[in-house]
């Protein structure tokens, strides 16, 4: 598969393929895994089964973990290349690690909420996203939930008009379109490190050979088309794929740490209080050009 790198079977400390547990979470999608220790090294049959189970559910929740940004890092190694972040999506000392937080420079709650649209994470790159790993560190009593689409069901649930109408349709990705689209304004930096790229809208996924939608607040418009019609086109494509039959929304639990695959689920959160605190982890793995 894509996402498996080699490993030495006989790793020390290697948690075995019998150790844990993995139980969907929804009827369509999504899984918890019960039982693993991310802190250790994973043997080479633990990391196969979780790179089925990967492929299979899309979305796997590691719950009871407790990892330092080091362990964080260690462990999502094992599955690729990490990406950095640009500096805005950083918020730490390690270009590897993007801290999500509604956190101000003296550690208290900033007082702002920025919505979260449906994305999925550096579609604007040539070789997005393959997964992001997320860590809970701290988070607010209510809300906050992270909701996840499920793009094969999306393209599946088209009209073989649709279909037929999307094939070949290749899409504008930007980051400083997208910035734009929320009111902000992308930076010299920030644009020269992120030109727009054209990525096909219905993509094949490389492990499971099946095609879905690719796209998100990071898809500006339809390559050769106007912006206008091409961001209607593709709102109302959005509004298809994100249909409530179509989403798993997790609820976070304290040591949650969850790992998804950006090829074929979009994702957003929902609002909580401003007045509360909330801290997350974010480490991405390095995909492929889409096709």
């Amino acid at each position: 598969m894509t996402l498996v790198a080699e490993i030495d079977a006989t790793s020390k400390g290697g948690a075995t393929a019998g150790d844990f547990a993995i139980r969907p979470l929804s009827p369509l999608f999504a899984a918890e895994v019960v039982g693993l220790d991310l802190r250790r090294p994973l043997g080479t049959a633990t990391r196969e089964r979780v790179c089925d189970a990967f492929v299979r559910y899309h979305v796997l929740c590691f719950r009871d973990q407790h990892l330092s940004k080091d362990e964080q890092i260690a462990f999502s190694e094992q599955f690729g290349t990490l990406e950095r972040h640009i500096a805005r999506n950083r918020g730490s000392d390690n270009p590897w690690v993007h801290m999500v937080s509604n956190l101000n420079a003296e550690g208290r709650p900033s007082g702002k909420v920025n919505s979260t649209r449906w994305h999925t994470d550096k579609s604007f790159r040539p070789e997005p996203s393959l997964a992001t790993i997320l860590h809970a560190v701290v988070m607010p009593p209510d809300g906050g939930d992270t909701c996840f689409a499920n793009m094969y069901a999306g393209y599946e649930a088209l009209s073989d008009a649709d279909k037929a109408e999307l094939a070949g349709v290749r899409v504008i990705h930007s980051w400083e379109l997208s910035r734009e689209k929320s009111g902000q304004k992308a930076t010299p930096e920030e644009i020269r490190d992120a030109p727009p790229m054209a990525h096909p809208l219905v993509r094949v996924h490389p492990d499971s050979r099946r095609k879905c939608l690719f796209m998100g607040e990071h898809a500006s418009h339809f390559d050769g088309g106007t912006i206008a019609e091409g961001r209607a086109r593709l709102a109302a494509l959005e509004a298809h794929a994100t249909l409530e039959s179509f989403i798993y929304r997790h609820k976070w639990r304290p040591g949650d740490m969850l790992m998804w695959d950006n090829r074929c689920t979009l994702h957003a959160r929902t609002d909580f209080s401003a007045g509360e605190r909330r801290l997350l982890r974010r480490v991405t793995i390095l995909g492929e050009k889409p096709v």
